[in-house]
């Protein structure tokens, strides 16, 4: 989507200004202002130019150590680039009404609750009449099945506006996922795989001829893996590409970094102002962050030439202070998290991910990495890599994936 510049950011950066201490900080905020000011016919700026804008006072927060407002201004950011709604800015933030709960929000959340309480009385009476010595427990099964099954919820092509819950899926999905699991069929994320196959007919009419399905599924999962990877060196060789186009071409696929990881969380907003790009769980069930930064669209160098040596330039060290921030909320909230979400974030690490050893043509690719990786060695929790080693990286595992099917 377009760029967001409104009255609702207007007003929520009129509160970060508030909070910002430093006469640089605030020189980067006004900066925001009056870009957004400088439209025609009263119209606010918006596009690249005001993303760029709150990058930079971001950035110029966080070497102020601001947090605060290198927070508050995240948000500026993810509300810009549409990742939070803007109901959402505006309850957090109170923008409106002098600072009271907008109404219609309460009443649409009461609404939603009254059509789920219908439902659940109708259902319930349903079953009662069809099960009338059902005991409390079965009764209660009977919607834990109904919830599962809602993962399953299809719209029929012939049947316009109309949503269909098939009932039982989630009981083969259930099925597939134990075979899956069982060790006969090799698969990262079996809970995913499972609940994909049992929402295609065809592919669980082959899966039921197949035995156990072991061909089909991996050819099918190593077909997946290098139609994503082409996908993802598409968007990181594009010099347009915006953060948000790399995330979209990593989402769902976490084994492109590496076998320690399991899966995805759900949640990417843990942390009240901060929300991750890419939240990982690691084997040992801790979290794992990945802050994604620009690859060939990056505007500023990735090194530079210090004393005779490569070495990380600004904006390296910038995303790793952001980095460094968001581990320190998530330790900052550890038992919160721990207790509301299951995920344990006391040994979260980091991985940035940023540039293209492209972005500099005169410069061996080799050199680019091992500044990276020197880099690295001297720091705890967070790991830099450039696009390029993430997708070799990827690429090699896939070979070999390949090579043993």
């Amino acid at each position: 989507m377009a760029t967001r510049s409104d009255m609702t950011l207007e007003r929520q950066l009129g509160l970060v200004a508030k909070e910002a201490a430093g006469d640089r900080v605030r020189a980067a905020l006004a900066a925001v202002f009056a870009y957004m000011h400088s439209g025609t016919d009263g119209r606010r700026r918006g596009g690249k130019e005001l993303v760029r804008l709150l990058e930079a006072a971001r950035a110029t927060a966080a070497g102020a150590q601001e947090w605060q407002v290198v927070r508050l201004v995240q948000d500026s950011l993810d509300y810009a680039q549409g990742r939070i709604l803007r109901q959402d800015l505006q309850e957090r933030y109170r923008l409106f009404q002098d600072g009271a709960r907008k109404e219609r929000h309460r009443d649409f959340v009461a609404a939603s609750l009254r059509a789920m309480y219908e439902w659940l009385v109708a259902e319930g009476d349903a079953y009662l009449r069809d099960h009338p010595g059902a005991s409390a427990e079965e009764a209660l099964e009977h919607f834990r099945a109904a919830r599962a099954d809602t993962a399953f919820l299809r719209a029929p092509d012939d049947r316009p506006g109309r949503y269909v819950i098939p009932r039982g899926t989630a009981e083969i999905s259930l099925w597939l996922e134990r075979l899956l699991r069982s060790g006969r069929v090799e698969v990262e994320h079996p809970a995913r795989e499972a609940r994909r196959i049992a929402m295609s007919p065809e592919a669980l009419a082959l899966l039921a001829a197949d035995g156990d399905g072991r061909l089909l599924l991996q050819a099918v999962e190593l077909r997946r893996r290098a139609e994503s990877l082409e996908a993802l060196r598409a968007v990181i060789e594009d010099r347009t590409a915006m953060e948000a186009d790399l995330q979209r071409a990593l989402e769902g696929n976490h084994w492109i970094f590496g076998g320690r990881f399991v899966g995805e969380a759900t949640r990417r907003r843990l942390v009240p102002g901060d929300e991750v790009d890419v939240p990982l769980i690691r084997g040992d069930g801790a979290l794992h962050i990945v802050e994604l930064k620009r690859a060939m669209s990056l505007k500023d160098p990735l090194i530079k030439r210090h004393r005779g040596a490569w070495v990380p330039a600004r904006v390296v060290h910038e995303a790793v202070g952001q980095a460094v921030n968001y581990l320190v909320g998530l330790d900052e909230h550890r038992a919160r998290i721990r207790d509301e979400f299951g995920i344990e974030t006391r040994r979260a690490g980091a991985l940035v991910l940023v540039g293209h050893p492209g972005l500099h043509p005169d410069v061996p690719e080799n050199e680019v990495n091992e500044a990276l990786r020197t880099f690295n060695s001297h720091v705890t929790r967070v790991e830099v890599l450039t696009y390029k080693e993430l997708l070799d990286n990827a690429e090699r595992s896939l070979a070999a994936d390949i090579e043993a099917a």
